[in-house]
């Protein structure tokens, strides 16, 4: 019962925490540093976070190489 509880808490939470701004007001923590914890801790769906985290990674970094040889003759 107190993981069902668990995850209706977290799934009525995921609405209001992505409604917040870059940073957090209480912690002064980016949403990116946010998610970094989130994704390295036991609760559920934190590997899913991680993996997020790491396919934004990948993007930013494909786009920044292809940024350097648009710019480059």
């Amino acid at each position: 019962m107190s993981v069902l509880r668990t995850s209706l808490m977290l799934v009525l939470a995921l609405p209001l925490a992505s409604c917040k701004s870059t940073a957090t007001a209480g912690t002064g923590r980016t949403e990116r540093e946010r998610d970094s914890i989130i994704g390295q801790s036991k609760v559920p769906a934190a590997g899913a976070v991680q993996r997020a985290l790491t396919v934004s990674d990948s993007a930013a970094s494909r786009g920044a190489r292809l940024d350097s040889a648009a710019t480059q003759p």
